[in-house]
């Protein structure tokens, strides 16, 4: 919903280090920044982060793992999935890239397009519906950019097309590792 909003920046870090990097740069940026956390990656990952005073830059996109097989996108609290579901491909044979989005607006077209490009597959993982969820964004990029690249069609693991539950049921509706792992592999072996 903020992305469509003209002149608006917006962030959503995946870790400890990516939020305290990027709230910097978001601070220190003259434009306006709305910078999204997602409540599961308090749950989900703990450390100390170095209060260096260095910041990450807006409108890039991290490669958090490098592949040739697939590429793997994904923001926010998904990351850690995404990156556990690359380890499963990995025992499999499968090589994922797996690029961090970071910022969704706006979003680094050019790495996404490198890798897809290079893989030829992708699949993007993301927590809210399916339905205008902003991985369509994505694959709209891509069919309109890098078509000719691709050996399968570009899928996508997303919540569900239903209100997001606030309880226990809320694993359910999120992608899990098995969901993503198991789109990857129908993907890397399309065709």
């Amino acid at each position: 919903m903020l992305a469509h909003i003209p002149g608006l920046r917006v962030v959503m870090p995946s870790s400890p280090e990516r939020a305290y990097g990027l709230l910097l740069a978001a601070i220190r940026d003259p434009d306006p920044v709305v910078f999204l956390e997602p409540t599961r990656i308090y749950r989900a990952a703990k450390g100390r982060v170095e209060d260096d005073g260095e910041s990450l830059p807006l409108d890039v996109a991290f490669v958090l793992r490098e592949g040739r097989d697939l590429t793997l996108i994904s923001w926010g609290a998904m990351v850690k999935e995404t990156l556990a579901a690359a380890e499963e491909l990995a025992a499999d044979g499968i090589d994922a890239e797996v690029i961090d989005l970071a910022t969704l607006k706006p979003y680094d077209e050019e790495t996404v397009l490198a890798s897809v490009s290079k893989t030829g597959r992708c699949v993007i993982v993301h927590e809210a519906a399916r339905t205008g969820g902003f991985g369509a964004e994505i694959a709209a990029l891509i069919a309109e950019r890098a078509l000719l690249s691709l050996l399968a069609p570009v899928v996508r693991v997303t919540g569900y097309d239903t209100i997001i539950p606030l309880s226990r049921l809320e694993q359910y509706y999120m992608p899990s590792v098995g969901r993503i792992a198991a789109a990857a592999r129908k993907v890397y072996q399309f065709g």
